[in-house]
């Protein structure tokens, strides 16, 4: 079976994650009990997630000119992304400030940055997004640059999936171009109004679409009458952090590999499975092998899978 080829059009930032006690009050001062630097934003670690799926993945977006920039891409590039067409614009890269207590509740602050400059595709840009086979899209970015891609993406026949997150309105513009949509209750409500109780509303602005559903699995839909739920594979759950995107670059993968959209669903719920067993979000990311071995076929009984 040949790679496809997945490129991811989305943000890139730095995450800086400390651990402690308790978080801290307005005017606190405590102390931290552990700190980490970790490539981040949901563009880079659906690119990262669909390459490790076993894409030949590219990431298009912007970072800095500062020295976050240069880890960003560095990291990235480690994990076999295609980085060529990376931009680096003056200033500052997007950052995401983590604070985790012991209880595992945070507080995340994130600015934008360089995420912002994201605009205006070069004809490199759009070629790579005609050229693929899946082009992968978040809303971390300008959303006139996004709907620029999936316009482009729509005239040469390559297949687009949306993850509009955060959740938000999603111009119509943008969405008449969308392949697959994958959303959460959150996102699905900000775009139809419903949630999990008419997820089927989805299809009356897309043709296909996936309701994530946390521990309760998830919905797929599509015009042609097809409506599954799919049931979450069971893992020690030890961080849920990054499984949504695991989940979204898995699916571009196997999509682009051929397999019909409700298996495509099944081996993408593995992929959040095993992100969701180890903690952080791009350092979890599996491998191909670690989700063929929590892939569960439909009529397979999922059982209960130890964390790793």
């Amino acid at each position: 079976m040949s790679r496809p080829r997945v490129v991811v059009m989305g943000s890139a930032n730095m995450d800086l994650v400390v651990t402690t006690d308790a978080l801290p009050k307005p005017g606190e001062t405590v102390f931290g009990t552990d700190f980490v630097m970790v490539a981040g934003g949901k563009g880079a670690n659906q690119a990262i997630a669909a390459t490790r799926a076993g894409a030949d993945g590219a990431l298009l977006g912007a970072i800095g000119s500062d020295s976050f920039g240069v880890t960003l891409k560095a990291r990235i590039s480690a994990a076999g992304v295609d980085t060529e067409r990376v931009r680096v614009v003056y200033g500052a890269s997007g950052v995401a400030v983590v604070t985790v207590d012991a209880e595992g509740e945070n507080t995340i602050v994130v600015t934008p940055a360089a995420n912002s400059a994201f605009t205006g595709l070069t004809e490199g840009e759009l070629t790579a997004v005609r050229e693929a086979d899946v082009l992968v899209a978040q809303l971390e970015i300008p959303v006139g640059t996004v709907a620029e891609a999936a316009r482009a993406a729509r005239s040469a026949g390559t297949r687009v999936v949306l993850n509009a997150a955060p959740a938000q309105p999603v111009p119509v513009e943008l969405l008449d171009s969308v392949d697959l949509l994958v959303v959460n209750e959150a996102e699905a409500r900000a775009i139809t109004g419903c949630g999990r109780e008419d997820p089927a509303a989805l299809l009356a602005v897309v043709p296909r679409a996936v309701l994530t559903l946390g521990r309760h699995g998830a919905w797929y839909g599509d015009r042609d009458g097809t409506a599954v739920h799919v049931p979450a594979v069971k893992v020690d759950l030890v961080d849920s952090t990054g499984a949504g995107d695991a989940f979204t670059g898995a699916l571009a993968v196997a999509w682009g590999e051929g397999r019909e959209p409700v298996d495509a669903v099944r081996w993408a719920s593995a992929a959040g499975a095993a992100c969701a067993r180890r903690l952080g979000a791009s350092v979890s990311l599996p491998l191909r092998a670690e989700i063929d071995a929590l892939y569960v076929p439909a009529g397979g009984d999922a059982g209960s899978v130890p964390a790793s």
